[in-house]
């Protein structure tokens, strides 16, 4: 992102990241506007689709050709069973050489929610496949601790439903899952503009994951920018260590010795 070693490194499973901004490749216009929001985000970190793309290396055109030196985080979106998961994982390694898996098994495609009973059976057979899961998940600090007992590498619960862009629905949901954690928790699904991408970061998530509010943006660079300048200015906030809330206000000037 920055470039500020103070910000820290995103290390999930063996991997490590120096911007804690993941983007999503999906909805953009064009693949050019799509090329351009991503170099202007500094992300590292793409996720794509498996179902929901052609990567045949015949295909045209292929999103992969569009997306040189970034590293893929594979996503098994549109998935609702741990079955048809576990396939779309291992033809997602198959196809792009990565153990690197975004976890993300729906109830229905209505609600988008994530199924947690039918992600528990998914991860359970992927962690033994040597697959570094990152799970999708709800804003149930419970839960998010079963995946990372299961062998989650890390844990991303929802700020709202996918694709809405009503940020943080609950804050100390997501602050208690944080606070519990002991794996890398982003904040995915829901994010709609930088205020959003810099609330998860005071917070203390290790990063976050953004798509639609950028693909959808009326200038998607111009929030890619937005969003990668919120991150930074989120995580130096949490690292600098907030003050104290009051219930009542308080003079910011000294009250003692003062001129009559």
């Amino acid at each position: 992102m920055s470039g500020d070693d103070a910000l820290g490194t995103l290390r999930v499973g063996n991997h490590e990241f120096s911007s804690r901004l993941i983007l999503g490749t999906g909805k953009y216009t064009t693949f050019e506007v799509m090329e351009e929001a991503l170099a202007a985000s500094g992300t590292e970190l793409v996720t794509v689709a498996i179902r929901r793309v052609n990567l045949d290396p015949g295909a045209a055109p292929n999103i992969v050709d569009h997306l040189g030196g970034y590293r893929i985080l594979p996503n098994t979106a549109g998935c609702c069973d741990a079955a048809e998961t576990v396939r779309t994982a291992r033809l997602a390694r198959e196809l792009l050489d990565t153990d690197l898996l975004k976890l993300e098994v729906l109830y229905d495609q209505a609600s988008l929610l994530p199924e947690p009973l039918e992600t528990l059976a998914a991860l359970d057979v992927l962690v033994k496949e040597g697959f570094t899961c990152m799970v999708y998940c709800g804003d149930d600090p419970v839960l998010a601790k079963r995946y990372e007992e299961r062998g989650a590498a890390a844990v991303m619960p929802l700020g709202s439903s996918i694709g809405s862009g009503l940020g943080i629905l609950n804050p100390r949901h997501v602050e208690r899952i944080i606070e519990r954690a002991g794996v890398p928790v982003l904040v995915d699904a829901g994010l709609g503009v930088p205020s959003h991408v810099a609330q998860a970061m005071e917070l203390g998530a290790d990063g976050v994951i953004v798509n639609t509010a950028v693909a959808k943006a009326a200038d998607p660079v111009g929030m890619a920018r937005g969003m990668r300048l919120a991150c930074d200015a989120g995580r130096h906030g949490f690292l600098a260590g907030r003050m104290a809330e009051t219930p009542a206000g308080a003079p910011s000037s000294p009250v003692q010795g003062v001129v009559r």
